[in-house]
């Protein structure tokens, strides 16, 4: 008869591991969530007014859970495999993927308890009142005019990568405010892989508000997924602000809010940058530098010039290009098509 001895000692150590997984889930709750303990609902939190490091916190252990929930969901997958060595190899891969997971959540927590030392340990709840908010979008570096398309082009490691940031004549109302409606497409080689619909309203003192985006991901001409879609007022969204009226280097703004979606911060770095790119050459541009905890270690440096200037006043400005300095990969503005 042929032995099994391989196959039981290569199963074994799923109990051991469920009986770690366990352990980490009881333990890392009182340590790391916003209550003392596991059934301490009803008790104080722990950072009373410090709502910015209970956020971090609190979505710290969101994200273990999560990768928790992977690594047992993976592990189930494993069992289904026809032969022990498929298996012991699936759960040697599941037990890499959380080691990795776990990493990323701690990477996540670090960068977000950066942001509550810069921004100040406030909620961030930013009012919108409808009635300081309009339609007409007219910020010297960020003009939003109906019927105007931004074509901008970049190689990448997967191909030619095209854009068209078209901005619609169409509004959405979001937290009742009227916002317009931008609709962003992404291509590579031809080949359509990012549908998008943005929507921005402006202040009456100039700052342009970002209310959310309806992202969808297509591959072979299908939807395979709306990562990074989220509209303010809904599931604890708050807007953000694209671009300041008064941008001054060293300012350090949330662009959007959706925990665990949407996370994007902006920050000044100058104020007068000579950019060149195929649509023409540009001075005294704007120069951000974007990032965000969901994505420690990805980083892009954006510039927006005044694109057409009436003597000192600037008729339309927009982000001429976008360098991605993680990937080394930039999208250039090459044209701008205006129309009814």
């Amino acid at each position: 008869m042929k032995s099994h001895h391989t196959s039981q000692t290569r199963r074994a150590p799923r109990w051991c591991l469920w009986n770690k997984g366990v352990a980490v889930l009881l333990t890392a709750f009182p340590v790391l969530g916003g209550m003392t303990s596991v059934q301490g609902a009803e008790q104080q939190p722990e950072h009373v007014g410090k709502s910015c490091t209970q956020t971090s916190g609190d979505a710290h252990l969101s994200c273990l859970f999560n990768s928790n929930s992977d690594f047992w969901l993976a592990l189930a997958k494993c069992a289904n495999l026809l032969t022990a060595d498929e298996q012991w190899a699936c759960q040697q891969t599941a037990r890499e993927d959380k080691k990795s997971g776990d990493q990323d959540c701690q990477a996540q927590f670090a960068a977000r308890q950066a942001i509550c030392a810069q921004l100040g340990e406030a909620p961030y709840h930013p009012l919108s009142d409808p009635k300081n908010f309009t339609t007409t979008i007219d910020n010297p570096y960020f003009t939003l005019t109906p019927g105007t398309t931004l074509i901008y082009e970049g190689q990448t490691a997967a191909g030619l990568e095209h854009e068209e940031f078209a901005v619609t004549h169409r509004t959405r109302k979001i937290l009742g405010v009227r916002c317009v409606e931008v609709h962003d497409t992404s291509t590579v080689k031809g080949k359509l892989t990012e549908d998008t619909l943005d929507w921005f309203a402006q202040d009456k003192a100039g700052n342009v508000w970002y209310f959310g985006e309806n992202s969808k991901q297509v591959a072979g001409g299908l939807v395979v997924g709306l990562e990074g879609s989220w509209i303010a007022g809904e599931d604890g969204a708050q807007p953000g602000i694209i671009m300041e009226a008064h941008p001054a280097v060293g300012d350090v703004y949330r662009q959007e809010f959706a925990l665990g979606t949407a996370e994007d911060l902006a920050e000044v770095v100058s104020l007068n940058k000579s950019v060149t790119v195929p649509a023409g050459s540009f001075t005294h541009c704007l120069e951000t530098q974007e990032t965000t905890p969901l994505e420690p270690d990805a980083l892009e440096n954006k510039f927006y010039c005044c694109i057409k200037q009436t003597g000192n006043k600037c008729d339309f400005g927009a982000n001429v290009l976008t360098k991605d300095i993680t990937a080394n990969e930039s999208l250039l503005l090459v044209n701008i098509i205006t129309g009814p």
